[in-house]
């Protein structure tokens, strides 16, 4: 799995409209999120940086809540943009969802189990069991 890496406002028009999650490295602006969603109809997740997070208006909140998107907390720790324009999620902690899965835990115990294993927030790693 990949996340897609924004670091400007500038990149949004550029973006693949097959893009479905996307983390926002810079504080948008409503009209940032709109142009984001126009340009990516298929986005399912919005990820931002926990100090964007509460500067969201609530009108964004709930248009995303209507258009079916999560707008969720987090980071992608030691990504550098400058390398790659994608954060990848690693194969081994998808296997480890997979596994952990088939063994019969719940949501709530994987994912207490890998927030403290990996990089990776509560959200997303809900999200990504959502997709399993």
């Amino acid at each position: 799995m990949k996340i897609r890496v924004v670091s400007s406002r500038e990149e949004i028009s550029n973006l693949n409209p097959n893009e479905k999650v996307i983390h926002l490295a810079f504080r948008p602006s409503n009209k940032d999120i709109f142009s984001l969603v126009q340009t990516c109809p298929k986005v399912e997740v919005i990820q931002i940086p926990s100090s964007y997070r509460r500067t969201v208006s609530k009108s964004i909140e709930m248009f995303l809540e209507m258009q079916n998107i999560k707008l969720i907390e987090g980071d992608v720790w030691g990504h550098r943009k400058d390398i790659n324009e994608y954060y990848s999620v690693s194969p081994a902690l998808l296997d480890k969802v997979k596994e952990l899965k088939s063994e019969g835990m719940s949501d709530e115990e994987i994912v207490n189990k890998l927030e403290r294993e990996g990089k990776l927030n509560r959200d997303m790693l809900f999200y990504i069991l959502s997709k399993k």
